[in-house]
């Protein structure tokens, strides 16, 4: 996803200029090509929904209780979408919390606003964008596995 997203749209012409696009572009067509019988691709919003196709669903943190703002796509092959609940229903419980994507730091004597996801280091800055939450690996290994299990049972 490093030089997929559009977050780091602002490198693309080098991305371009040095192969390093056009191979991750390849290596995620190579992916969404396998001959295998269930299949997500998961990438932040990026240029594969122009150059491969739309995604199936695009989902955020805050969907399955995790505070934070991330849209992420899913490409899907032979799996549903992912469900969640944004409020109470008479039938389901509420799965999404409020979003807090921003903190306080301190500069000086000063108080700002900053993103959890920023950092001056690069490398720290690229963990903290890679991160996978919780909610949606939760959601993702109980809700794909049951549908699985349960297709199966029906053979």
């Amino acid at each position: 996803c490093t030089h997929l997203a559009v977050s780091g749209a602002r490198h693309f012409k080098q991305k371009i200029a040095d192969g390093r696009q056009k191979d991750a572009i390849m290596f995620f067509l190579k992916l969404a090509n396998l001959d295998i019988t269930h299949l997500v691709l998961e990438n932040p919003i990026c240029i594969m929904s122009s150059i491969y196709r739309e995604p199936d669903q695009i989902i955020q943190p805050y969907y399955f209780g995790d505070s934070d703002s991330k849209k992420t796509c899913l490409w899907l092959k032979n799996l549903p979408k992912l469900t969640y609940n944004l409020s109470d229903t008479l039938f389901w419980k509420k799965t999404s919390v409020e979003v807090k994507p921003y903190y306080y730091e301190k500069s000086g004597t000063a108080l700002y606003f900053t993103s959890k996801f920023t950092h001056k280091d690069p490398i720290i800055r690229r963990k903290l964008r890679s991160k996978t939450f919780p909610g949606i690996a939760d959601a993702m290994a109980k809700q794909w596995s049951e549908y699985i299990i349960n297709k199966n049972q029906y053979k």
